[in-house]
C-alpha cells in the first residue's frame, strides 16, 4: 500500500551536486529506517545511506564526507544530497524504506533514478 518515488537525477559533471528526493505516500515514521541504495549493470545493489525513526545516519565508506542524507517529516520525503560527485557514483540510485509498523509487507522500493556523472 506504500509507494515511494524519487526524482532529482541527471547528468552532472565531475566535481558536480545533485540532489535526489524520495517521496513516500504515507508518513516516513511508519518505517524503522529510510534509506538510499545504488546499481550498476552487473552488479549488486549497495547501501549508500541510511537514517531511522531517532534520526541515526550511517553511510558507505565510499560516501562518507561527500553524501548528506536528511528528511522533511511535513512532506513524507528523505533527501540525498550529493557532492563532489566521481564518476564511479554514477548509478540507479533507489529510495527503500525498510520496518514498516503497520503490518503485512516489510519494505518498500522505488523505481530508481539515473545519476550520471561524466564530463
Amino acid at each position: 500500500q506504500v509507494q515511494l518515488v524519487e526524482s532529482g537525477g541527471g547528468l552532472v559533471q565531475p566535481g558536480g551536486s545533485l540532489r535526489l528526493s524520495c517521496a513516500a505516500s504515507g508518513s516516513i515514521f511508519h518505517f524503522k529506517s529510510m534509506g538510499w541504495y545504488r546499481q550498476t549493470p552487473g552488479k549488486r545493489r549497495e547501501s549508500v545511506a541510511t537514517i531511522t525513526t531517532g534520526g541515526t545516519t550511517e553511510f558507505a565508506d565510499s560516501v562518507k564526507g561527500r553524501f548528506t542524507i536528511s528528511r522533511d517529516i511535513a512532506k513524507n520525503t528523505v533527501y540525498l544530497q550529493m557532492n563532489s560527485l566521481k564518476p564511479e557514483d554514477t548509478a540507479v540510485y533507489y529510495c527503500n524504506a525498510d520496518g514498516y509498523l503497520l503490518g503485512g509487507q516489510r519494505d518498500y522500493w522505488g523505481t530508481g533514478t539515473l545519476v550520471t556523472v561524466s564530463s
